[in-house]
């Protein structure tokens, strides 16, 4: 059973990204760098079947 919750009781989901070897929450960074995270490309490797 799922629950729908007022706005109120939401919490806000922090993002986190690699950089340099570490990571870091996307809030942190420069309005540019957002920018440029945003617009970057997620893909997702299919499985090569033999």
């Amino acid at each position: 059973m799922s629950t729908i919750l007022k706005q109120e009781e939401r919490q806000r989901c922090e993002i986190w990204t690699r950089v340099m070897g570490y990571h870091r929450p996307v809030s942190a960074f420069n309005p540019g760098k957002q920018a440029e995270h945003a617009e970057r490309k997620h893909f997702r490797e299919a499985i090569c079947k033999l």
